[in-house]
């Protein structure tokens, strides 16, 4: 049995570790689930350290949740960065493969155009010698 991939079969398994982590990392930061996990979480934070008796680990301003967040965007930007690009080369792979499918098709029409004409030529060719029998 013959396994043939399409063109976007062939470029995912030509992704390295770190280009699937990047995907997947941008796809997770892009979704809602994200969002609302994340939003949920900061809430919990700050409601946590402006109502703690006694611990606060990080009491207003909430300087370090400001620095978690300047982390998670100095890695993110670049990420999901990364992501856009192999889209990129994805799109371009894509476009690639609908051109190659196009130039096939239209070779494919023209030989069947041709194969028509032919066929319509030797009919004609036949019913010309058969009017040209019933004369004699």
């Amino acid at each position: 049995m013959i396994n043939h991939k399409n063109w976007h079969e062939k470029h995912v398994e030509t992704l390295s570790f770190g280009s699937r982590l990047a995907d997947s990392v941008a796809k997770g930061m892009g979704s809602w689930k994200f969002i609302i996990i994340q939003t949920i979480l900061v809430g919990l934070w700050m409601g946590l350290n402006v109502i703690a008796y006694v611990s606060h680990w990080d009491v207003y301003p909430f300087i370090l949740l400001n620095l978690v967040f300047s982390t998670q965007a100095a890695y993110a930007a670049p990420i999901i960065m990364m992501a856009q690009n192999r889209q990129n080369d994805r799109d371009r792979l894509q476009a690639q493969a609908d051109y190659q499918t196009n130039i096939d098709a239209k070779l494919e029409i023209e030989a069947l155009t041709i194969k028509l004409n032919q066929l319509e030529v030797e009919k004609l060719d036949k019913i010309i010698a058969m009017l040209e029998e019933m004369k004699k």
